[in-house]
Formats: structure tokens, C-alpha cells, sequence
């Protein structure tokens, strides 16, 4: 066996395999045609090999969990001996006891990864008795749905939120059998800092996180003979609804997603595009007076409301950065429900706006109070890709059959640039095509900028247009986002547009699209967008013949006061978490020395909640815990200074363990 440079080996089930520089023997394996089960293991997290599942024999290391082991030349690895698959089904038998098993009615029981596997492995019988809880279903956030009773403790969703996002709104709570995964001190989902995206929900093995269903609100708008009722279609949505119906990914179903509509009931589908070739005009408008009139850049922009959100949590200073610009989901309920009741010859309040959207966070945002006026919300209702796909079923409309239908007129009209928003660096390209035209005065002859293209997780480019030199960044992922924020926070960067969305790849890797695994479908699916954009005849937004249109007939101009009014909008600084106090010792605090450590923005960004944990076990190992009354609270109105904590009357400000322990040590002398 050739065992040198990039020709190591492996004998796999006897069969030579090359290592080819995988980091991982569950990577080497699946690269051989051998798909090991596992629930907890994600190629873009870090291995925590709970589940078990993945397990191999190695002789001369016994039976370990692949995930976690490196591949080394010459390793002689088996993957389905008789002991290996007899260990697989007892582990999944143990999980299912665990778990409650009411998988008819459970909304991700056609894309369970524990039924698949169930079924895979030939798990006919449970033959341990049941020790699942009967918890409370967390119904608090308007995005997501969290039922613990169907988490397996896989861990997937707590390493998304913390090492993708960088932020950490779940954790495992509690010990041994107690377990459980949940926001901080047991809060629900909606009262802490989650930002929507549903990351959690789209790791997810089981129906344990799942994103929040409005499919009957509208099923009764569209069953009320007295409400029209229109939709608009996300980019994204097209090259992935085909995926819950056979098709490959990346393959575009507009015209299908028009007609199983029209057999719903809506009354009108139009195309998000139109409004996203709107906001194309309005943010580039912005950027351009931004930057050739001096003033704040960079510009972030502002189509995706996970990042907006995140952005009010943790970087409220750089707000006025952000792009005034609606998304186009909101500029699109905006705009239609100041011109359809006219059109369509009804009272405002009889139009009801449904938005098909591959995001999560979209049902937050069009929940915002911003987004209201006298006749309701600008969006009444928000769909995801996976809600519209059970939508189809439930009618029973064989989607496939289908004939294709044209969108409506003239919301329905979009160019190039609006559908490749639906990507990451779609926006950015959207922008420099009218921004070039705009800037230089000459017509662009080839639209593509396919510098600013790619998974890159933070993408800088710089460009020449005429005289005038642009850098921009094009960031996937909030923990990405952050690097970027806290350069541009530090002033120790000079880009001049900054693209962010929350989801890795963008919108068409959004929380509400089919699930699915692996960078591949993700490409597939930017790859139907981009080809979508190659099949229309117009690729610029400014070259839309209906939003020059309704500048004329109803915004007046780009960036005008009317335009500003109904596209655009602020956003305000928001508190990390609410609610009053968190007590964390047992019994009451009377004749205690309270201990107060705050867990805000500022404060938990700056390691308040590991000095919290600190303190606690500190307490523990000192024999001291009956003598303090150690709580979490939520702001001491000092963001900047913070670690702070209270120890009795007294405010530590960028306080540490030796620092709090100290004064703690200090009072309780003072008090024998």
C-alpha cells in the first residue's frame, strides 16, 4: 500500500481508500459512498460526538465515534459489523424513549432526521420504557417554535446560534436527566436576545425548534369572500419549493408557484424582485449621496432583518451606518397597500398581504410596529418555502402537473438584479450595476460584477468605476458580521457598502427553505438564481420599466420625501434581554449579601455571564452559598464599563472574579 504524500490510504471494509486530506474519518468515509447516520455532526461545526451513531471499529483502537477521529495512513476501519449495527439501533432506541413519539402529528415529520434513521436502521420497537417530561411548548418568539419535549440533546442548534452566529441565545440548562436546551435561565425564546434567524431550527434533526406556522390565518384570509388577498414571492423560494416535490435544487418553479396560488385562492401573485429592483434604486441613491457628498460610510445594508436586529442589540452606535432602506419584503407591503386598494377597488383594511419568504426572521419583521399603518400591517402574513410547500399538499394540487401561470402586472415585472438578491453578494452586484451607470454617466453593456460572487465568509473587493474607487465587504453569518462591525466600530477599516445577511450563502440557505445538508444544494440553489437572472431580458433595476413607472405616478423620485415615506424607515437601540431580575441562589435574600451581576449588551458582551458562572461556583467551593444572594440582573445603564456587578451597595465597574470576590470577602467580614 502506497502510503506517501497524497496517496495515503485507508482500507475501509477492505477496500483502499485515499485520505486525500480529510480532517475527519466520518468525511473520508462519506467521500467513499458510505453515509454513516449521526445527528450531532455538522461539517461547518465544531465535533461533539454525542450522538453516538457514527461509531467504527479500528483495529487496534476498538470501536470510536468517526466524527472525532483523524484518519491516519494504513487504519483498518469497519463500518457495519454485526456489534457496530446492534450499537446503533440500542442508541437510537434510547433516543426515541426520550423523546415523545407523537411523530403523525409533528410538523417535521416529513423531514425527520430520527425517522429517517429509524426506518434506515430497522427500528421497529422502543424496548425501553419512556422517560420523557411533559414540558411546555415555548410559543413566545414570532418566528420560532420550541418544544422540548422532541429535542434529543444533539447539541446541533447550540453550536449553530453560538459558533455560526456568535451569539448564544440557547445552551444546555440543567444537569444529568435534568438536561434540557433553553435560553438563558430558563426565559422563553421570545424574551431574550435570538435574532429570528432559525439557524437553530434548520440544524435541527427533530421538530424540537421549528420555524412558527401562519399557514391557517391564511387559509381563513383566502376562505373570507370579503378580503382580496396577494402575494408576493421571494427570490429564493423559486429554485428551492421544487425540492419538497422531487425536483433538483436550483431548479426555478416561478411560474408553477403562480398557478398551485391561484388554485389556493389568492387573488394576485406578484414578485418580490419588483420591490427588490425598488430597493435597488433607493439604497443605491443612498450610497451614492453618501459617498460623493462625504458623508457617514460605510453604508451596511439593511435587507435582512436577522442582521438588523443584531445590529440593534449589539451595535446600536452603528445604526446610523445602516441603510434607511426597507427590505423588500416591507417595501413591497408598503407600496401595495398604498396603490391596490384603488387598483383592485377595495377598502385598505380588505387587503391582506401574504409574503412567501425562505426566512424566519421576515415573520419578526413584519411584526415590527414600524411596519404598521391605519389599515393594519404593511405585510399581514408571512409564509416560508417549507409553510407553502404544506400549503400545496393540503389542497391537494400535484405541483409537478401544475401549468405554469404568469405573475400579475405590474408588481409582478422585475429585472436580473432584483432575484439575485436572493444570494449572498446579490445585493452588492445589484447596487454597482446601477451605481456604475449612475456614477460614470455610460450605459454598462455587461451587467456581471462577479468579483463580489462566492461563499467567502467575509468577501472584500475593491473596484474602479470611472474615477472613484469602491471597497466593499460582502459577510455571510453574524459572527462574521461582528468582525466586520468591530472594525468599523475601532474606525480601522475604510469600506465604503457592507453587505451582510444573516444566513451562510444568504437567503436561499434561509431557516424557511426545504431542509437539506451540505454547501451543494446551497450552490445549486445560487446557482437557478443566477441563471434566472441570465434568462430575462433586463438585468439593471433602473431598467425596469414599472418602477420608473411608479416613480411617476406615485414616489415622485428616487430619495424624495413621498419615496422616504413609504420605503423607508429607523431603527433604535434595543436591550439585550427584558424582565426584571434572575434570582440564582436558592431560598429568599433576606439577611443575604446580594450580588448583582448585569447580563445586558454591553455587560454579557464583555464576559458578564462566564463571571456570573464564576461566581457561583466560587460561592459553591467556599461553603459560602447560604450567605449570598447572587442574581442576574439586565442593566445598570454603564454598557461601556462593563463587566459591572453590585455587591451590596457598592458598583464594580469592568469588574473581574479576583475583583468581585474580593469585595465580596470584605462585606461578609463586616457583617460577623
Amino acid at each position: 500500500m502506497n502510503t506517501t504524500g497524497t496517496n495515503e490510504h485507508i482500507l475501509l471494509n477492505g477496500q483502499p481508500v485515499v485520505i486525500n486530506g480529510q480532517k475527519n474519518l466520518l468525511e473520508l468515509i462519506r467521500s467513499a459512498g458510505i453515509e454513516l447516520p449521526t445527528f450531532c455532526y455538522h461539517s461547518k461545526l465544531s465535533v461533539y460526538g454525542a450522538c453516538r451513531l457514527c461509531i467504527v471499529e479500528i483495529d487496534g483502537m476498538g470501536i470510536v465515534t468517526s466524527c472525532s477521529t483523524v484518519p491516519t495512513p494504513g487504519m483498518v476501519v469497519r463500518t457495519h459489523t454485526d456489534q457496530l449495527r446492534k450499537m446503533r439501533r440500542v442508541f437510537l432506541e434510547l433516543l426515541l424513549a426520550n423523546h415523545h413519539q407523537s411523530c403523525t402529528t409533528c410538523g417535521k415529520s416529513d423531514a425527520c432526521k430520527l425517522q429517517e434513521l429509524a426506518r434506515q436502521m430497522g427500528v421497529t420497537d422502543v424496548r425501553f420504557p419512556s422517560i420523557s417530561r411533559d414540558m411546555q411548548t415555548d410559543t413566545s418568539s414570532t418566528s420560532l417554535v420550541r418544544d422540548p419535549n422532541k429535542c434529543i440533546l444533539c447539541g446541533d442548534c447550540v453550536r449553530a446560534c453560538s459558533e455560526i452566529q456568535g451569539i448564544g441565545a440557547i445552551d444546555f440548562v440543567g444537569r444529568g436527566a435534568n438536561t434540557v436546551v433553553a435560553p438563558a435561565f430558563n426565559k422563553d425564546l421570545g424574551e431574550v436576545d435570538c435574532v429570528h434567524c432559525g439557524l437553530c431550527a434548520s440544524v435541527c434533526p427533530t421538530g424540537a425548534i421549528m420555524p412558527k406556522s401562519e399557514i391557517e390565518e391564511v387559509w381563513k384570509a383566502v376562505n373570507d369572500p370579503r378580503i382580496k388577498v396577494v402575494a408576493q414571492i421571494a427570490p429564493a423560494v423559486r429554485v428551492a419549493l421544487g425540492e419538497m416535490f422531487g425536483l433538483e435544487p436550483g431548479v426555478a418553479t416561478t411560474g408553477r408557484i403562480v398557478a398551485a396560488l391561484k388554485k389556493i385562492g389568492f387573488d394576485k401573485v406578484f414578485d418580490t424582485s419588483f420591490a427588490a429592483d425598488l430597493t435597488v434604486v433607493e439604497e443605491a441613491t443612498e450610497f451614492i449621496e453618501r459617498k460623493t457628498l462625504g458623508k457617514k460610510l460605510p453604508l451596511f445594508t439593511s435587507c435582512c432583518p436577522g442582521w438588523v436586529k443584531y445590529a440593534e442589540q449589539y451595535y446600536p452606535e452603528l445604526l446610523p451606518n445602516l441603510s434607511s432602506c426597507r427590505s423588500p419584503q416591507q417595501m413591497f407591503g408598503s407600496l401595495a397597500k398604498t396603490t391596490l386598494p384603488d387598483q383592485l377597488q377595495v377598502n385598505p383594511e380588505q387587503l391582506y398581504v401574504v409574503s412567501i419568504m425562505p426566512c424566519t426572521a421576515k415573520k419578526f419583521e413584519a411584526k415590527r410596529p414600524e411596519f404598521r399603518g391605519p389599515a393594519g400591517p404593511d405585510v399581514d402574513a408571512v409564509l416560508t418555502t417549507q409553510e407553502l410547500g404544506k400549503m400545496i399538499k393540503q389542497a391537494g394540487i400535484q405541483f409537478h402537473k401544475l401549468t405554469p401561470e404568469s405573475l400579475d402586472m405590474p408588481m409582478g415585472f422585475k429585472t436580473g438584479a432584483g432575484v439575485i438578491f436572493g444570494t449572498t453578494g446579490g445585493v452588492s452586484e445589484a447596487v454597482l450595476r446601477y451605481a456604475h451607470e449612475k456614477l460614470t454617466g455610460t450605459r454598462l453593456e455587461n451587467p456581471d460584477f462577479t468579483e463580489v460572487r462566492g461563499n467567502t465568509g467575509i468577501l472584500s473587493k475593491t473596484l474602479r468605476i470611472g474615477d472613484i474607487y469602491l471597497k466593499l465587504a460582502i459577510v455571510h453569518s453574524l459572527s462574521n458580521a461582528r468582525k466586520i462591525a468591530d472594525l468599523v466600530k475601532a474606525g480601522n477599516c475604510d469600506y465604503d457598502l457592507i453587505e451582510v445577511m444573516a444566513c451562510p450563502g444568504g437567503c436561499v440557505a434561509g431557516a424557511g427553505q426545504p431542509i437539506s445538508e451540505g454547501a451543494e444544494v446551497i450552490r445549486q440553489r445560487a446557482k437557478g438564481l443566477y441563471e434566472a437572472d441570465k434568462t430575462l431580458q433586463l438585468h439593471k433595476s433602473q431598467d425596469n420599466p414599472y418602477i420608473q413607472q411608479c416613480y411617476q405616478t406615485t414616489l415622485e423620485k428616487p430619495g424624495s420625501h413621498k419615496a422616504h415615506d413609504i420605503l423607508h424607515t429607523k431603527y433604535n437601540s434595543r436591550k439585550r434581554l427584558c424582565g426584571s431580575a434572575i434570582n440564582l441562589s436558592e431560598g429568599s435574600g433576606d439577611g443575604k449579601l446580594n450580588v448583582s451581576v448585569c447580563v445586558g449588551t454591553g455587560c454579557y458582551l464583555r464576559g458578564s455571564q462566564t463571571l456570573l458562572t464564576q461566581l457561583l461556583d466560587n460561592a459553591h467551593t467556599k461553603g459560602i452559598d447560604d450567605k449570598l444572594h447572587i442574581k442576574a440582573t439586565f442593566c445598570f445603564e454603564a454598557c461601556t464599563k462593563g463587566p459591572t456587578v453590585k455587591v451590596g451597595d457598592t458598583i464594580l465597574h469592568k469588574c473581574d472574579l479576583k475583583t468581585a470576590t474580593r469585595e465580596i470577602d470584605n462585606q461578609l467580614k463586616v457583617r460577623v
